[in-house]
């Protein structure tokens, strides 16, 4: 039990500008000191003093939202060899006297009470880095996608005949062909704006496109360092792995295939059950013959 290993959980609630603390006693489950620190490096360092003197012995830290605003208080505590815990979003209270921080870090603290196995928060180094690569890509992609969606509708309404000579162009030569028109030798001001607006369009398309694929070969490189046996498997390329060695973090974040597979949104298979029912229906059929 968490009694037998722990005398105090220092609880956070973190906040952009700062932090809430609050050490909890583990075995009495009583709040023993309530404090801020601002969330910068100073802060960081004052928290581990706090731990220190009002949660000596074996302790650990309990943080909501570790990554968000806790990530760099995680990191700085688990840099100086600190136990960390992660919190998930705890469900906020409705209180007459309005929010109190201090309140939700030691609600943190004791949330962990509850909790047969803590979880611990994702690891950093390399596996951040591959997070800031897969968030910067996905965004590009979407910034992207919006912008293929722009063009086709804007193309819907371009005045003939600039109309019917894109038409055909691969899309390819589509961003290629607009991205090299020259709007001023057009002086209807409806075409002008119209090829304009194309232009903005197929150019922010190929720079997008540019982007997503130097941040893909990132990707492909890191996650080859990391985990190289996962772009050995049939079926599995780089974005996969990727998204793979993100979610599994580090060894002893997900303890168990059940719980991988529902950080995944499936459900893992135990045992087919449709041979156990062909049984079922086959000594059934017997039956009814003999009788």
């Amino acid at each position: 039990m968490l009694a037998d290993e722990l005398d105090f959980i220092v609880g956070v609630d973190p906040h952009r500008d700062a932090h809430a603390i609050g050490v909890v006693e583990v075995r009495s489950g009583v709040a023993v000191f309530e404090s801020s620190v601002t969330a910068d490096s100073g802060g960081y360092a004052e928290a581990l003093r706090v731990a220190e003197r009002h949660a000596p012995g074996r302790r650990a830290f309990a943080i909501e939202g570790t990554g968000s605003y806790g990530a760099g208080l995680a990191r700085f505590l688990a840099d100086h060899g600190e136990q960390v815990f992660e919190v998930g979003r705890l469900r906020r209270q409705r209180r007459s006297g309005g929010k109190t921080d201090a309140l939700d870090a030691v609600r943190a603290a004791r949330s962990v009470f509850e909790q047969k196995r803590p979880a611990t928060p994702r690891s950093s180094g390399e596996r951040e880095a591959l997070r800031a690569l897969m968030a910067a890509r996905d965004g590009a992609v979407n910034a992207k996608r919006a912008g293929l969606c722009q063009l086709r509708d804007l193309l819907i309404t371009t005045p003939e005949p600039l109309r019917s000579e894109l038409r055909p162009l691969s899309r390819a030569r589509l961003l290629s062909r607009l991205a090299a028109t020259r709007p001023q030798r057009h002086h209807d001001p409806e075409l002008r704006g119209t090829v304009l607006a194309l232009r903005a369009l197929a150019r922010r398309i190929q720079q997008l496109t540019a982007e997503e694929r130097e941040l893909a070969r990132e990707i492909e490189q890191l996650t080859g360092k990391l985990a190289p046996q996962l772009l050995n498997q049939p079926g599995i390329g780089p974005l996969l792995a990727a998204q793979i060695v993100l979610s599994w973090s580090h060894r002893g974040r997900v303890v168990s295939e059940a719980a991988f597979a529902r950080l995944a949104g499936a459900r893992r298979v135990r045992k087919l059950r449709h041979a156990h029912l062909r049984g079922k229906s086959g000594r059934r059929d017997a039956a009814v013959r003999d009788s």
